[in-house]
């Protein structure tokens, strides 16, 4: 038996005793009373807790009051009849709220959810599950499942290309469960959606078809990567993914992707929102030429000379913002805020004590100087004398606090800035995705396994997401990494009943926080 807060029409909120059936179906048993008033609600959640208790009884219902033979059963427990229940209680129902249930497999469940609070290798996965939620697997099995999780016939990665017809391809239908729960949560319009990429390394030096050595995100320019392209809509709800070699130019990857998606899910044309990094002649005109409108962020300083001479004539001040034509239905949005002329005099400065550094070790010399970065501010006076140019070191100053966007919408200067703010949507599930799920860095080798492992936590990043979401609505104090931490000390007890012979699994008692946490997902997935 579990409570649950069911809200109605009227504004009311009800308290119902609710237990499952063998269908895995939900009874009400006993609707406690229902009420508008916070301070009510509450008090009939404990009466609905103490109505729970009485028809379970005690948890030792056939010990008589002999504290003996109390004692003589608590010391018969074992370590192997109490389990964590926690991830299931809360993970788990969110995992099935979302749609994810559909999917025929007992052990990609575990895998996702065990991601949320226990992320690690796969061994560290198999080692959890077995000591603290009792569900074995032998490794072995593990990977030959991954093998076929995401199986692609041919060796090419491009979107959406070469992927087994026959059978269940995970990856297509986790995007699909999680494109229909984001239009749920959006209103069911994808009016604008978000592209970027990060690289994941492995814990290894050799390379292969799919893992190349390339520029690193992560600062490991030393071991072979992928690329992970994400497209996200607002509020950061995914839409789908895609990985790549890890020595791809980025800007080849959006049109095929974004296409590929809006395609399958047959959710038009959204507004496409990239950083600078994807800005290029060849992506635009494949956007224009597909109908697509875009924001993309831009490098006044890398315009051609007669572009930049107009943007310094319109002599910006902190707070404003202006907007150059371009021609052929292009705007280039320009802003100039002081927080961020201060970060680019930081960054020039930087790059200019890395440089000196360099020049009075001597390390730099004429054959490894180019162009890129701040290595513009270098001057080659003869054949070996390397030095800086601090004249150009200075005029760059002008361009300090000054930010573009290249867009062909029709929307003001303002919406397109503030559009492109949201890019930080896509930011923080890259951060998510790193750090919370752990998903690098990635030990596997095949490429089958790796697509395997970056699905189990694409589909860990939604239920997180809609964690996240639950405890927003809520106003909650409760984060989700503290949410992560209650659902670890949740705990279930099993033991035969001494009359009927039943096996019988309890849930233990809650703390207050933890009872918060979950009738919180409760009421959430209920609704």
């Amino acid at each position: 038996m579990f409570l649950r807060k069911k809200p109605n029409k009227s504004g009311s909120t009800s308290v119902q005793v609710i237990v499952k059936t063998k269908n895995r179906k939900q009874r009400v048993v006993k609707t406690i009373g229902s009420s508008r008033d916070t301070d009510e609600i509450e008090r009939l959640m404990a009466e609905g807790r103490k109505y729970i208790s009485d028809q379970n009884g005690p948890l030792f219902p056939d010990i008589d009051e002999d504290e003996n033979a109390v004692d003589a059963f608590v010391g018969s427990l074992t370590n192997s009849q109490i389990k964590v229940v926690g991830p299931e209680l809360i993970f788990g129902r969110l995992y099935d709220y979302i749609g994810f249930n559909s999917i025929p497999s007992e052990m990609f469940r575990h895998m996702a959810i065990c991601r949320l609070f226990n992320p690690g290798s796969k061994l560290k996965t198999v080692d959890y599950l077995e000591r603290y939620l009792h569900v074995s697997y032998d490794i072995s099995k593990i990977y030959r499942f991954l093998d076929n999780l995401c199986y692609r016939k041919d060796t090419k990665l491009a979107a959406d290309k070469g992927r087994k017809e026959s059978g269940t391809d995970y990856k297509r239908l986790v995007e699909q469960i999680s494109f229909d729960h984001t239009k749920k949560v959006v209103g069911g319009n994808i009016s604008v959606c978000f592209y970027d990429m990060t690289t994941l390394y492995f814990e290894a030096a050799d390379e292969d078809d799919l893992r190349k050595a390339g520029f690193s995100k992560d600062g490991k320019h030393s071991n072979p990567q992928i690329f992970l392209g994400l497209l996200v809509a607002s509020g950061g709800n995914p839409i789908g993914y895609e990985i790549y070699e890890g020595n791809i130019y980025e800007g080849n990857t959006i049109v095929p992707l974004v296409k590929a998606l809006a395609e399958r899910f047959g959710f038009g044309k959204p507004v496409v929102v990239a950083d600078s990094g994807l800005l290029s002649k060849k992506n635009i005109e494949a956007l224009t030429s597909d109908g697509y409108e875009y924001i993309l962020g831009a490098r006044p300083k890398s315009e051609s000379d007669d572009m930049k001479d107009r943007i310094l004539s319109l002599d910006l001040k902190y707070g404003d913002i202006k907007e150059v034509d371009k021609g052929n239905g292009v705007r280039l949005i320009l802003s100039s805020s002081e927080k961020r002329a201060h970060k680019d005099k930081r960054m020039r400065e930087k790059g200019l004590a890395r440089l000196q550094k360099k020049v009075k070790s001597g390390k730099l010399t004429k054959q490894n100087i180019n162009n890129r970065g701040y290595n513009k501010y270098l001057r080659l006076d003869g054949t070996v004398d390397v030095s800086i140019d601090m004249a150009k070191f200075e005029a760059d100053a002008v361009w300090d606090g000054i930010k573009g966007y290249v867009t062909n919408t029709r929307l003001t200067p303002e919406e397109v800035i503030d559009s492109y703010g949201n890019l930080w949507f896509i930011e923080r599930a890259f951060r998510f995705n790193k750090f919370d799920l752990a998903v690098r860095p990635i030990y596997h080798r095949l490429r089958n396994r790796i697509e395997g492992h970056i699905c189990i936590c694409f589909t860990a990043y939604t239920i997180l997401l809609e964690l996240e979401r639950i405890l927003k609505a809520a106003k909650s104090d409760i984060t989700i990494h503290r949410a992560q931490e209650l659902a670890k000390n949740m705990y279930a007890i099993s033991y035969i009943h001494a009359r009927s012979k039943q096996a019988v699994e309890r849930i233990l008692g809650m703390d207050e926080e933890q009872r918060k946490l979950y009738d919180l997902i409760d009421m959430a997935t209920q609704s």
